[in-house]
């Protein structure tokens, strides 16, 4: 399915996802980033992203995560401030992404407390 936000314009990418009958663990794992352009029934692929599908400790390591792939984006942003391309609105967005890793991390020490974090449990 064709994933969609009002904030984002899709002139020239479009992001697809499995359909949520598909989907195993209450959310999608595998993403294709496709080119705008294409007609609707051909997806011509340019990036596949597979997320982390089931929980590490069952599952073993097969997949990139959430913090993975803000850290990347932070890593992109933080090059543009270190170039000409720096700008305010790049500056508040790593402020924003790193409070997204903060709570992200939350979570994360939240799980080791209750001794379930990489499990499913609850």
């Amino acid at each position: 399915m064709e994933v969609k936000n009002s904030l984002c314009t899709q002139n020239y990418t479009k992001l697809y996802c499995e359909d949520k009958e598909e989907w195993k663990y209450n959310a999608p794992c595998y993403f294709i980033l496709g080119r705008a352009d294409c007609e609707d029934d051909c997806i011509e692929p340019i990036q596949y992203l597979s997320f982390q599908e089931g929980a590490v400790k069952e599952c073993g390591v097969n997949g990139i995560n959430n913090e993975d792939v803000i850290l990347a984006v932070i890593t992109r942003l933080e090059a543009f401030q270190d170039s000409e391309y720096a700008c305010k609105e790049n500056e508040k967005a790593i402020e924003k992404l790193e409070e997204c890793l903060m709570w992200l991390r939350k979570r994360t020490l939240d799980r080791q407390m209750r001794n379930i974090e990489g499990t499913s449990g609850i």
